[in-house]
């Protein structure tokens, strides 16, 4: 292997999947090692097939569908273990066992129950006895930080005598610190017995938030494989973020010398689809793949942004597959930014009607945090031709339960618009909410599809005094989907149901307001 390329080993469906709330049926790990094997990763660990029946029907499903990785599977360092990972990778081009074994003291004394002679013998054992089912045999020092360096160097160097490929080395409790891990993998690349085809890997876990820069630090170290899960996720406080580490190893190539084989342009559609497939999103301040990674809402950044990317910005979203301007326009956006925007939108702001609309705007913006593309068309109208052109809100949703088993709920909407008035229509669907979507794209003509739906219930202050027993309110963001295109819309409401639907109504009237825009701009080319 060269020199200056690092492996990437992901692990996303096996020790991400394993952490409370990240689950994943057989259906959803199939959508995300394809994410995985687009994003070329060098190894998908599809899971633990001893684990259980669905895990190893897990393991075998990637096996079959799954070309260009190779598919690894974890196994204990037990005959059974190993069989059953072998028997699960079969349909595999390219396998690879993981074993793995505790080396610290604490893991002899209070797990395994054995002497350090025994450990050493079970990885002699274990290792040699996969390499004999695959050509590929990766051993984990489960716990190798908090091992003794001299009894860690003679596990390692058996688990290479015995045929490990890949000898791992991981920050199983997320201790350690960068300058502890680079001098430990010095320490190891200067005194573990291997021959040159064996290397180095790092696998760190986030609890006390250094995992991506401990295994940074054992790549600058010479780890020449780094194991890591999409949007970070995994045991207690999740292990290294792919995403960070890849990113950070192509941004400062001149600092570290070494890259990856992976295509970042992949990377959003594989934080995507995990976040679909566990219904968990990575936070908005989250490194490279959050909502605000590449989002500038102050005025100062603005300006720089729309100079030059780079003022702000050290990295292209183009690069991890992201097509956003990253300008979004609220409270503190400036002038700069509402005048670019505009223009955009076929709007060309000055003098007066640019103080009328900056002053509109930042009331606007005051109120409703975010203002999108259909409130801003809105109030750019409103400047501009001096009509009320305020878009569609929610007034009223009334839920009728179904009488029998059978039945289907109705849904009774009331909305808003500036020009149209006060409009009523009516919906029916499986679900209370569907019912009331229908009735909404009925009203709209704009029909989609909810693609995304996050709620954050926001509690009042215990202390504060609510005439409702509660006082709570409820932060919606939805995407839908329209022709192929996901527009996003958000809404603040006392209960979830009316917040759902007005974060419909929102991102429909994006949509609309998109449409408009482009109809317009066609219209004007073709007379041109």
């Amino acid at each position: 292997m060269s020199e200056d390329r690092v492996r990437i080993f992901d692990t996303t469906l096996r020790d991400g999947e394993q952490a409370p709330g990240f689950s994943m049926m057989e259906e959803g790990k199939l959508r995300v090692a394809r994410a995985l094997a687009a994003l070329r990763v060098d190894v998908i660990e599809a899971g633990f097939a001893a684990a259980s029946p669905g895990d190893s029907r897990a393991v075998s499903a990637v096996a079959r569908a799954i070309e260009g990785p190779v598919v690894c599977s974890l196994a204990r360092a037990i005959r059974g273990d190993i069989d059953a990972a072998a028997s699960a990778l079969a349909p595999a081009a390219r396998k690879r066992i993981h074993v793995f074994l505790g080396t610290s003291p604490i893991h002899r004394e209070a797990k395994l129950h054995m002497s350090r002679e025994q450990v050493l013998e079970a990885i002699r054992a274990q290792v040699a006895y996969a390499r004999e089912l695959v050509d590929d045999v990766e051993f984990s020092a489960e716990d190798a930080i908090r091992t003794e360096r001299d009894y860690l160097v003679e596990c390692l160097s058996a688990a290479a005598a015995a045929g490990a490929t890949t000898l791992n080395v991981p920050d199983t409790v997320g201790y350690t610190t960068p300058d502890e891990i680079y001098e430990l993998f010095r320490h190891l690349a200067d005194h573990v017995d291997r021959t040159p085809d064996v290397i180095f890997s790092a696998h760190c876990h986030d609890d006390l938030g250094m995992a991506v820069a401990n295994s940074l630090a054992a790549v600058r170290a010479g780890a020449r494989q780094v194991e890591c899960a999409v949007n970070g996720i995994g045991e207690r406080a999740g292990n290294c973020a792919l995403e960070d580490v890849v990113m950070a190893l192509k941004t400062r190539a001149d600092h570290f010398g070494v890259g990856t084989g992976v295509d970042t342009t992949k990377i959003m559609a594989a934080s995507r689809a995990l976040a679909q497939v566990t219904s968990v999103s990575p936070p908005r301040n989250k490194s490279i793949v959050g909502a605000n990674a590449f989002a500038h809402e102050a005025g100062i950044h603005q300006h720089g942004v729309l100079q030059n990317r780079q003022t702000y910005e050290i990295m292209k979203p183009e690069d991890i597959g992201l097509d956003t301007d990253g300008i979004v326009l609220g409270k503190h956006s400036g002038r700069h930014a509402l005048t670019a925007r505009a223009r955009e939108l076929g709007y060309f702001l000055e003098g007066e009607k640019l103080d009328e609309a900056f002053a509109a705007f930042k009331e606007l913006a005051d109120e409703i945090g975010i203002v999108d593309t259909a409130r801003l068309l809105a109030l750019l109208s409103s400047v501009e031709s001096g009509r009320n052109a305020r878009p569609w809100s929610l007034s009223r949703v009334e839920i009728r339960a179904p009488m029998a088993g059978k039945q289907w709920p109705v849904a009774r909407v009331e909305m808003e618009h500036g020009e149209r008035g006060r409009v009523t229509d009516i919906g029916t669907a499986p679900g209370a909410l569907d019912a009331a979507i229908a009735a909404v794209s009925q009203i709209m003509g704009v029909p989609g599809r909810v693609e995304g739906l996050e709620i954050q219930y926001v509690a009042a202050d215990p202390d504060e005094a609510t005439s409702d027993g509660q006082g709570a309110t409820v932060l919606v963001e939805m995407g839908i989907s329209i022709d192929g295109e996901v527009f996003a819309g958000r809404a603040r409401a006392r209960d979830v149901l009316p917040g759902c639907v007005a974060a419909y109504i929102d991102a429909a009237g994006n949509a609309d307001a998109v449409r408009q825009v482009r109809a317009a701009r066609a219209e004007a080319a073709k007379a041109a």
